[in-house]
């Protein structure tokens, strides 16, 4: 039985989301964890009403950590904790608390007590957190697609391929 093969867009999705998850960026006094994005054009974060929210209550473009956030509860098998999470969206805990905080504040994520050791706590994501996820996650292919159509069908096969290898060697 032969694999159905893969669509060169999801398969470069996957490669940068993973690629996202992963990524930091040095700064001269150490190892920051946020994208370049976030304090862009957009302000700083979470400070006076700010944050990855405008003010019609909509989430603003430049907010990377919450949108790995998400991606990362929608893909787990089971609710994570908040070091985990952290791990996965390349965050420090204490970032990573901010985040379930804004998500919970939004009704996206919920903190569930661990089954295993009642003194921790999961993050799960809601049905309106699953929505938002699946919402980004058309745009961005949508976004993706319209990239892609100035390349041949070898072409995008072939940058998925090379994503896809370096997603999986990326330190």
């Amino acid at each position: 039985m032969t694999a159905e093969p893969v669509n060169p867009v999801d398969a470069i999705a996957a490669a940068l989301s993973r690629l996202r998850g992963r990524r930091q960026h040095q700064h001269p006094h150490g190892m920051h964890e946020h994208g370049p994005h976030e304090h862009g054009p957009f302000g700083p974060r979470g400070r006076g009403g700010r944050g990855p929210w405008g003010p019609d209550g909509g989430m603003r473009h430049g907010a990377p950590a919450v949108i790995r956030m998400v991606e990362a509860l929608a893909q787990a098998s089971e609710p994570l904790s908040v070091s985990g999470l952290a791990e996965a969206i390349g965050v420090d805990q204490p970032r990573a608390s901010r985040l379930v905080q804004q998500g919970v504040d939004r009704g996206w994520v919920r903190r569930e007590a661990d089954p295993d050791d009642a003194r921790r706590t999961r993050i799960a994501l809601t049905d309106e957190g699953a929505r938002l996820f699946r919402g980004v996650r058309g745009e961005r292919r949508e976004a993706l697609g319209r990239a892609l159509a100035a390349f041949t069908d070898e072409e995008s096969a072939e940058l998925a391929r090379l994503l896809t290898k370096l997603a999986d060697n990326w330190g």
